[in-house]
């Protein structure tokens, strides 16, 4: 079911595109990347699995991205928290199961804080993170980017960084810089309160298969499982990465097992 909702109001409110299918619960929500969409091979190929298995599954677009109304330059990692959470509250109940890809890694994490000190009741049952980028506009971007474009991003308040994915660069904003130092979670404990599993690729050149370790460095001794696929690259969207997806999906909120699929892979259960 597609649909929309209405998140802030005046001048901050924006159009959130979402996409519904009913099923069993717990629901499996869908947070995407920097600068993709709903539509993306995993997003897709997980609705196809709800659709065969009778789960339910939600995926939405921040603002910004895909179907969603305003711009991506007014992103931040607040705004977009903000989204996510909306979408949570509006399309499912109970404790879902929150899927995030690199960015959505971050703030399905950030998600999971909210509710856990908010709404425990509605906290989430399971963790599946894809190259999780957590802290990654600090860590991943201004940590690494050299002065020229620090200066360049402090002067004018936007920086076009080269990307393999995008012929013109994407536009990182001041705001999103200064904001995301707001919601940074590698400096502590991250209590996530239900199992984790990580999908890595270490072939990965936008989020570093060390940066993906650092993480389960900072998650307790609850369950928690990272899948290292050694040829694996960021997207993680091929044939034999998509059934490692899905069969991690398909066991998440139950003891950590080793996913069995196909091709070179390290699987480590911390």
């Amino acid at each position: 079911m597609a649909s929309e909702i209405t998140v802030g109001e005046g001048e901050a409110g924006r159009r959130i595109a979402v996409e519904s299918r009913e099923g069993a619960e717990p629901a499996v929500v869908w947070f995407g990347g920097f600068r993709s969409d709903m539509t993306g091979t995993k997003a897709e190929a997980l609705d196809s699995w709800a659709a065969e298995t009778g789960r339910a599954f939600v995926r939405f677009d921040y603002s910004g991205h895909g179907a969603s109304g305003g711009r991506f330059e007014d992103g931040t990692i607040s705004r977009w928290l903000e989204e996510g959470l909306a979408v949570l509250d509006a399309r499912t109940t109970g404790r879902p199961i929150l899927v995030g890809s690199s960015m959505g890694g971050w703030i399905a994490l950030l998600a999971n804080r909210a509710l856990r000190r908010t709404r425990p009741d509605r906290a989430p049952a399971a963790l599946v993170l894809i190259a999780p980028a957590a802290d990654f506009t600090e860590r991943l971007m201004w940590d690494a980017f050299p002065p020229e474009a620090r200066a360049s991003l402090m002067e004018t308040g936007v920086y076009l960084r080269p990307s393999l994915y995008s012929e013109d660069g994407y536009p990182i904003t001041r705001g999103l810089i200064e904001d995301g130092r707001n919601h940074l979670l590698l400096d502590g404990t991250i209590e996530t309160g239900c199992p984790v599993h990580i999908l890595q690729g270490m072939d990965d050149p936008d989020v570093p298969w060390e940066h993906a370790m650092r993480l389960v460095e900072h998650l307790p001794g609850e369950a928690v499982q990272i899948t290292l696929v050694k040829d694996g690259d960021h997207r993680l969207s091929r044939p034999e990465d998509i059934e490692r997806l899905v069969a991690a999906v398909a066991a998440a909120g139950r003891p950590p097992q080793p996913v069995e699929a196909p091709g070179p892979q390290l699987r480590l259960t911390v």
